[in-house]
């Protein structure tokens, strides 16, 4: 287990430079092959839409606004609003081909107290929805994490969360979600994953780039063959958090032409979801506001009818020129009508030779996206004329995601740690090269993968949430304690007259510790210093934490590692 522990985070680490080439590859070869040429794409104006949606995009289920339950609308839209005006919603620095860029949506992460959400090298901390009977949750002093107002909002997202969890299930088995009658099974759908599966999917999947570099959305995944897949596992969905968004394009300077389709602006480019359970569904909630017009030419009936052909008569019998130009301009209308919605584009990954689909979402549409095409196709947003929300309830990753996972790794960590409360002294309690190799895997992974995860966001969090700040200081508590072991690990290896056996291969891992632990603390330095990042205001730059000068006395070891690097090295050299 702590094998694949070490690999998998140390995959989160970095992207394959192999992956990388392997994506820029089949881009080049996909643009060759397409020329000047746009791949056609089919709306539901389009003759042919429903046979394409059955055919190529079964996994897409459409719940129409007018089905959902009495009341559900007007509680999640108060909520989104709340969100939005207590400045919840912010645009996330993200990192895209070793670059920062801003995403172009601002967003936050509501979900299981404790649970984090991690794309494109940034880790999203949970605002804990407030489940129905809870008190809440409250910090040392007794105080509720949140406000009224903004536990309230959470709240209303878990009640839209806990209809998303029943209703996923069911879609499949009925055929009022999609608007076509034979399904297929619904067993494939996961809830709540374990660690081995995400390792199993990890191994099949090659990890790559997010296909646009503004859509700060989610990277972009190969598909492996379906001979490949995890076995089907029959259990409830449990979405576990759900990614608010939220963007308003008429108060953006540009947004980019989706590129292969000519499907119009893209407000997030093409993508597949990162960090999901392998096959589980992913559902979405989208508001827009205010309230586009409905289109009266699409029936709202059991939610069948946005996926229905919108059939013309062109030809037959007694049809007159006068008819058919007013025919004619009343698809010109509704093709406006359609592209000044907000809608959803998909596609067949790496596929130019199948249509693309553009479903368009009046507000307070739903839809699901089930069995593996997430894994199969990729999807993009393309921008209305109106400001939009969305809540994408997901099952994300949480075997290393979750405050209960990394505070067990710490404690893993310090086991090691022996104090001597007669003389006041500590010492390493073990010495042997696979467990001092895991202590300082966890000492990375704490302070790269959460501390300063946390705080490259800003102070953001506590501003209107206060439940990570006691685990956050508890945790650097910890990460201290583990400088120290590393400071006794260098004291170790620096002992000439020990006695310590395999002393060389000790000396090596340390030596590949600190020289990781020293880039990465320059990557998160630069980042912090950015130009990009120099532009948030006070309460959301980046905060480069934890930082210390050398001299500092209550730190064991230097910030600065250089001179410490040198001196292993030169030991090694004279071993």
């Amino acid at each position: 287990m702590k094998s694949r522990q070490r690999k998998q985070y140390f995959r989160n680490m970095k992207r394959s430079d192999d992956s990388e080439r392997e994506k820029r590859r089949k881009r080049r070869r996909l643009i060759q092959e397409l020329g000047e040429q746009r791949i056609p794409y089919l709306s539901p104006t389009d003759p042919g839409f429903q046979e394409l949606w059955d055919s190529s995009y079964a996994g897409l289920a459409l719940r129409q606004s007018g089905t959902l339950p009495d009341g559900l609308h007007e509680k999640v839209q108060s909520a989104l609003i709340t969100l939005q005006r207590r400045g919840c919603l912010l645009r996330d620095l993200v990192r895209v081909r070793d670059r920062d860029v801003f995403t172009a949506v601002s967003r936050a992460l509501v979900g299981q107290p404790g649970y984090t959400y991690r794309y494109l090298d940034t880790r999203l901390f949970t605002i804990p929805w407030h489940c129905e009977g809870e008190e809440g949750q409250k910090d040392e002093k007794e105080k509720q994490c949140c406000d009224p107002d903004l536990r309230d909002a959470c709240k209303a997202l878990w009640e839209l969360n806990q209809f998303f969890c029943s209703d996923v299930k069911q879609t499949n088995a009925r055929g009022v979600k999609r608007s076509r009658s034979d399904t297929e099974n619904s067993e494939d759908t996961l809830g709540e994953g374990t660690c081995e599966e995400s390792v199993k999917d990890r191994l099949l999947e090659k990890q790559e780039e997010e296909e646009e570099e503004d859509s700060g959305q989610g990277c972009s995944h190969s598909s492996p063959p379906s001979s490949a897949l995890p076995p089907a596992i029959s259990s409830p969905v449990q979405f576990n958090v759900t990614l608010i968004n939220y963007m308003d394009p008429t108060a953006m300077t540009q947004l980019k032409e989706e590129p292969y389709y000519g499907m119009g602006k893209m407000a997030v480019g093409w993508h597949h979801d990162e960090n999901l359970v392998p096959l589980s569904p992913v559902a979405v909630y989208s508001y827009s506001c205010p309230a586009e017009p409905k289109n009266e030419e699409v029936s709202e009936k059991d939610g069948e009818g946005q996926g229905k052909e919108q059939e013309t008569e062109t030809e037959g019998e007694g049809t007159s020129k006068e008819d058919l130009k007013e025919e004619e301009g009343l698809r010109k209308e509704e093709v406006e009508k359609e592209k000044a919605c907000w809608r959803v584009g998909l596609k067949v990954a790496w596929d130019i030779h199948t249509p693309g689909l553009a479903l368009p979402l009046q507000s307070g549409d739903c839809y699901y996206m089930t069995d593996d095409l997430n894994r199969t196709h990729q999807h993009c947003v393309l921008a209305g004329d109106t400001a939009r929300f969305s809540s994408t309830h997901r099952v994300a990753q949480c075997c290393t995601g979750t405050l209960d996972y990394i505070q067990k790794r710490c404690s893993e960590a310090l086991g090691n740690l022996h104090t001597n409360t007669e003389k006041n002294t500590k010492s390493l309690s073990s010495l042997l090269p696979s467990t001092l190799q895991h202590i300082e895997d966890i000492h990375n992974e704490v302070e790269f993968e959460w501390l300063r995860q946390y705080w490259f966001q800003g102070r953001r969090f506590a501003r209107f949430c206060s439940w990570w700040t006691k685990p956050m200081e508890q945790m650097e508590k910890d990460w201290k304690e583990m400088e120290r072991m590393t400071q006794l690990l260098l004291a170790v290896v620096e002992d000439e007259n020990t006695t310590q056996e395999n002393r060389r291969e000790i000396a090596d891992i340390l030596l590949n510790a600190l020289t990781d632990r020293q880039q990465h603390r320059q990557t998160w330095r630069d980042r912090c210093q950015s130009s990009l990042a120099q532009t948030l205001p006070p309460e959301e730059a980046p905060v480069d934490r934890p930082y210390w000068s050398n001299d500092d006395p209550d730190m064991p070891l230097p910030f600065d590692l250089s001179d410490i690097i040198n001196r292993v090295e030169s030991l090694l050299w004279r071993m």
